[in-house]
């Protein structure tokens, strides 16, 4: 009777463990996993206890994106910090671990950042969230399953790893992938390969079941990584109901008026004019969706701004205005505040004028390697690549205005002679003159940079061109355009020679600076008053060099925007430097010096014009350049003032 009593009910038990087994699996996204099993720890929660994903709604369409029934296969989070972008990330890999099992991958930019989300998030979830701790394999802490950056649980495992070493990033396929604080992740690796291109091998082979989550506030436009990976995706902004006219709307920096002093914060409704106080936003971010600007995109993007903290959970309206209005005189603070509260890539605003289109709309019809009045004297700048030399000639005039008058690609390896002798052929060639002089090239820098020091500096040695010049970049950001020269061979007593090859650097900073200052401000002026000239002959490909670059106020740097070519940047860099020679100093010239310079290239008849060309060919070796038309001679001008 007893034994009777203690199984009464092992039918009832039997049937209802049966039927829970046959039963087809109760579909559960993210979010709705999140708020049964997700507890947030007292360490690094402002509300611990259970995770309510009601509390911040914005996240909830985000997380279920990476739910296992959904079509999703990519999301990318723009989001400003302290809204929960990370928890996103972490929610979704405790759901898979207990859901939908298989091999994760977390990834970080370096090593600091990965300890930290290891040491704030992830053990956090595993010792106070109960569904995921069960699944662990093992929870001891010297079992190989469970170490700090390796995860073994039922299913799948867990590989927590840095972007820092090319190594980390082989040899594992993963079905998941949560890529943290994209942003800050390298252009490159010292192997010089792409950290971005190595992660996506590592779910090559899950091609029709794969998730990945990109996560980051962003930098830089132009080099930042999440803000290029936005603009691929449906790119989303969250609308919400006006609460008196209710017309859909965003909330934008913009519409966020203040009184003096910034107090009485409000935001002002673009459809309808009427005043939205910071308390009525709970409501609206409930009733809120996420609307697509680009539909036809297979990847998910989500952006929304500071201005849409809950209350409680990032900081009051009139606290950001404070920091608004504290970081105005400031370009690097101003930076941070509109990566980290904005959620929009900073450009710098000296180089908002400087785009390709407008710049190459300036070119003006001069023809290439013919100096248009107002050039008195003409330098170049090299860059040496492995396989090529890069070179440009710049004519210089009054005030240092520049005329660009020749860019050309010099294909070869800069080990093998042959490259240096068409470089030498180049350089000797002298630039014919509207008004018919020959003008020699006075000095070219030649960049050293790279693997083939050596080469260069052997090219030097042997004086085959005027002033030629070895740089390198100086390193500081505050390096004067030209440094003093320092010799580096030494003679047979161990001394430096003075007559060797002498070194100078190059501040890069200082010389964009005023080159990109050019490019700004010559939009708004007319041909005769531009300082920066550019010919209509020059390639396509040149004017993208040109403006290849973005300058960072945080590093004090400009930085090449991600798969851009720079060496039409840095040969007229290096053409500007070689200006500062010390033989020519043509950056110390007076205006008085510039008219007298001028005065020398009047114009010359057809006899003297063709001895210049014919003793410039001999001394180049090369054909004579062709006679100029008639109707541009006239007097003869005094004796020896041909050349300069």
């Amino acid at each position: 009777m007893q034994a009777q009593s203690q199984y009464s009910n092992a039918r009832e038990v039997i049937n209802t463990t049966r039927a829970r087994a046959y039963a087809p699996r109760k579909t559960q996204t993210v979010s709705e996993w999140s708020d049964k099993n997700i507890v947030l720890s007292r360490k690094t929660s402002p509300e611990p206890g259970p995770w309510r994903t009601d509390r911040n709604p914005i996240l909830r369409e985000p997380m279920d994106c990476l739910s296992a029934r959904s079509t999703i296969h990519e999301v990318v989070i723009k989001f400003p910090i302290q809204i929960g972008k990370s928890e996103i990330g972490r929610n979704a890999i405790g759901y898979w671990m207990g859901e939908a099992p298989g091999p994760i991958m977390a990834c970080f930019p370096a090593d600091v950042s990965m300890q930290k989300w290891i040491n704030q998030k992830l053990n956090p979830m595993l010792d106070d969230s109960p569904a995921v701790k069960n699944v662990m394999v093992s929870t001891n802490s010297r079992n190989a399953a469970n170490t700090k950056e390796f995860k073994d649980f039922l299913g799948g495992q867990l590989y927590v790893e840095h972007a820092g070493a090319p190594a980390r990033l082989k040899s594992t396929s993963v079905k998941y992938l949560v890529v943290d604080e994209l942003t800050e992740f390298a252009n490159s690796l010292k192997t010089g390969d792409d950290p971005m291109v190595m992660l996506e091998d590592r779910y090559s082979a899950f091609t029709s079941t794969y998730k990945r989550l990109d996560i980051s506030s962003p930098g830089t436009k132009g080099i930042c990584r999440i803000d290029e990976r936005y603009e691929l995706s449906d790119q989303r902004h969250y609308y919400m109901p006006c609460p008196h006219c209710l017309e859909e709307i965003t909330f934008e920096w913009s519409g966020l008026h203040w009184d003096k002093g910034g107090v009485r914060v409000r935001y002002v409704c673009p459809e309808c004019g009427c005043e939205i106080e910071e308390h009525q936003k709970t409501d609206m971010i409930k009733a809120g969706r996420w609307i697509p600007k680009n539909p036809e995109s297979k990847i998910r993007g989500y952006t929304v701004n500071c201005l849409y903290y809950q209350i409680g959970l990032g900081p009051r309206w009139e606290k950001l205005v404070e920091m608004w209005l504290g970081v105005q005189n400031d370009p690097a603070k101003l930076k941070t505040f509109v990566n980290s509260r904005l959620a929009e890539a900073w450009e710098d605003p000296s180089m908002r004028a400087v785009k390709l289109n407008v710049i190459a709309d300036r070119a003006e019809p001069y023809r290439l390697r013919v100096a248009p009045l107002g050039v008195c004297a003409v330098t170049a700048g090299v860059d040496t690549q492995d396989n090529r030399l890069a070179v440009q000639i710049v004519g210089w005039g009054k005030g240092m205005a520049c005329w660009v008058l020749d860019y050309i690609e010099l294909m070869g390896d800069p080990a093998d002679d042959a490259v240096w002798i068409a470089l030498t052929d180049l350089l000797n060639r002298p630039i014919e003159h509207i008004n018919g002089h020959a003008l020699p090239i006075q000095a070219t820098a030649i960049d050293a940079g790279g693997h083939r020091t050596e080469a260069v500096k052997d090219f030097v040695r042997r004086r085959m061109i005027r002033r030629p010049m070895v740089i390198f970049g100086a390193v500081p950001n505050n390096a004067p355009v030209l440094s003093r020269p320092k010799a580096q061979d030494v003679n047979w007593k161990g001394q430096y020679n003075k007559r060797g090859v002498m070194i100078q650097h190059v501040g890069t900073v200082a010389v964009k600076n005023v080159l990109f200052g050019r490019m700004s401000t010559d939009g708004d002026k007319d041909n005769a008053s531009r300082l920066l000239h550019f010919s209509e002959d020059l390639p396509r490909e040149y004017f993208t060099g040109i403006v290849s670059e973005t300058f960072n106020p945080r590093t004090n740097r400009f930085e090449t925007k991600r798969g851009a070519r720079n060496e039409s940047l840095d040969t007229l860099v290096y053409a500007y430097a070689a200006a500062h020679h010390h033989e020519l100093r043509l950056h110390l010239h007076t205006a008085a010096k510039w008219d007298e310079l001028g005065a020398k290239l009047a114009v010359v008849s057809s006899d003297e014009y063709r001895r210049l060309q014919a003793e410039a060919a001999k001394a180049a070796q090369q054909p004579l350049l062709p006679i100029l038309p008639k109707a541009t001679i006239t007097k003869k001008p005094k004796r020896n003032s041909q050349l300069l």
